[in-house]
């Protein structure tokens, strides 16, 4: 089974060409197109990013170098003024709408998977990743102090690590400017950083929508305390109070009480204050639940690694939209390989070791279940006084 065929190729096999090609024709993509198509970009600039190729040149020659190993692979050698034209003129959201197809193939792959904490409702972290760029090469990125960059809005599914919602923006927008365009579901709990406290949303968009928040407070918070509850302070927590906002602008904003879990970390000597407003978990699970962010670190983490931010492949906002978009395509076919070929790895190894066996051939399972390749993350239930980072 797939023994003549490259790992590359056993992962891009996972591309519906059907609704690959509905996206393509959405935007007209193919329309001057006469040997290189959006699937030939698309294969490419996945070839590249897998391969962590620092530029165009270098793409062009590792593909002359590697021509043996391309037809097998489903790849074609493409000149890097052609690729740098694809990237300029081909319609990025093209990317952006077949990474929703993928989102949704990704979500069905992992519908009923358990999380570390067995919550059966859906769990979701909400963070933000700033990607700095040449403001000289890319005006049109604007930040601050004469910098350039774009931000990456991102709401995870941790059931799968699956990127659900993007949304790119320049680098000067605040982050809770975002938080009203997060698609949000009953019943299900969302995880954010203090940088998104912001009371209104916390109560019209999630509070009033019967969907719960696990945040930190800011430390000029001004609360107060309506029931206090005891807690187990051998695992670390210090209070379980539920709260009432006094601030004469945030008592207006969230109306509601909300719940505070203050917590020690006793590795660092970290205290650290959890705002929800869930009254039902323990209070132990709320920090814990908590720690399940770093699952959305990983991800920028990837997405950083495999974008060449120095470096990218093109100046123009619709060629670094397309890279970007392109790389979550990638991360998303890695999700749903990872399952749909019943791989053993973490998804962070797998995502770190593909660029160096992506033209092996032989069986993906074999190749990826050996009892060698190690994870680089820590996974697992972990000691009871658990660690945030």
């Amino acid at each position: 089974m797939n023994k003549g065929k490259t790992i590359f190729a056993q992962v891009m096999s996972l591309v519906n060409t059907y609704e690959f090609k509905k996206c393509v024709n959405r935007y007209k993509g193919d329309r001057h197109a006469i040997k290189f198509t959006c699937r030939d970009q698309f294969m490419v600039m996945s070839f590249a990013q897998f391969t962590d190729r620092s530029g165009l040149r270098d793409i062009e020659t590792t593909l002359n170098l590697c021509s043996p190993d391309l037809y097998r692979s489903g790849i074609k050698a493409m000149p890097k003024s052609t690729l740098a034209e694809a990237n300029e003129k081909k319609d990025w959201r093209i990317y952006q709408d077949f990474a929703q197809f993928l989102i949704r193939q990704a979500k069905e792959a992992y519908e009923g998977q358990k999380l570390r904490l067995d919550l059966d409702e859906m769990v979701y972290a909400f963070d933000s990743s700033t990607i700095e760029l040449c403001l000289k090469l890319c005006p049109w990125a604007k930040f601050h102090h004469e910098r350039g960059a774009i931000k990456m809005h991102t709401l995870m599914d941790l059931r799968g690590s699956i990127p659900t919602f993007v949304h790119l923006t320049e680098g000067a927008v605040h982050d809770s400017k975002i938080m009203d365009k997060i698609p949000v579901e009953a019943n299900s709990y969302y995880l954010m950083d203090k940088g998104y406290v912001k009371f209104d949303s916390l109560y019209q968009h999630f509070h009033l929508n019967n969907a719960f928040f696990v945040t930190r407070a800011k430390e000029n918070m001004l609360y107060e305390v309506i029931d206090s509850r005891e807690v187990d302070q051998s695992a670390g927590l210090f209070s379980d109070e539920t709260i009432k906002l006094i601030g004469p602008l945030t008592s207006q904003k969230y109306p509601d009480f909300l719940r505070l879990v203050v917590y020690e970390d006793f590795s660092t000597n970290t205290v650290y204050r959890f705002l929800s407003n869930n009254f039902k978990l323990e209070a132990l699970t709320i920090a814990e639940l908590y720690r399940e962010r770093w699952q959305i670190e990983l991800f920028f983490k990837w997405i950083k690694q495999h974008l060449h931010i120095k470096t990218f492949y093109g100046t123009t906002k619709n060629a670094v939209y397309t890279q970007i978009w392109i790389a979550i395509c990638d991360y998303l076919l890695l999700i749903i390989a990872k399952k749909h070929y019943m791989l053993n790895p973490s998804l962070h190894s797998i995502s770190n070791s593909i660029g160096q066996v992506l033209f092996k051939r032989g069986n993906i399972k074999d190749i990826f279940n050996q009892t060698d390749l190690t994870a680089n993350v820590p996974e697992g239930d972990g000691p009871t006084q658990l660690k945030l980072w």
